[in-house]
């Protein structure tokens, strides 16, 4: 699966919720700027992706709230390769520690769950998604 994705698209992102959680921050001060339902949307969305650092360090027995707390601040600070690092137990700027996953894995990701929240929407006539 790894190297099927890297032959379509050739790109790589940092691992250990790096790419999500910059994600997330970017999203966060977006919902900051705008206004009304789309300011509702964004941050909803950047709380959904904070879940997957929130899942992966509750895996690895370590401490969520904790961690989560640090690598939102190490991104707030401006290292956007900062991730959690489950051998250690702590945060680490994952290009360093050569924690990388392929690019198409995490946008398939996304875009799958994106399209799940779409179709739930739909069905329940809560939102008119085009």
């Amino acid at each position: 699966c790894v190297v099927r994705s890297l032959v379509k698209e050739r790109f790589v992102v940092a691992g250990g919720g790096a790419a999500e959680t910059e994600a997330s921050l970017r999203l966060r001060e977006l919902a900051l700027e705008t206004t009304g339902m789309d300011s509702h949307c964004f941050k909803a969305y950047a709380d959904a992706l904070e879940v997957i650092p929130y899942t992966l360090a509750e895996n690895a027995g370590l401490k969520p709230i904790e961690i989560v707390t640090e690598l939102r601040k190490a991104h707030k600070e401006g290292m956007v390769g900062a991730g959690i690092d489950v051998k250690k137990g702590s945060i680490s700027d994952m290009y360093d520690e050569n924690i990388i996953q392929p690019l198409l894995v995490t946008t398939s990701a996304i875009k799958l769950a994106t399209e799940t929240v779409c179709m739930i929407l739909k069905v329940d006539d809560l939102v008119v998604v085009m």
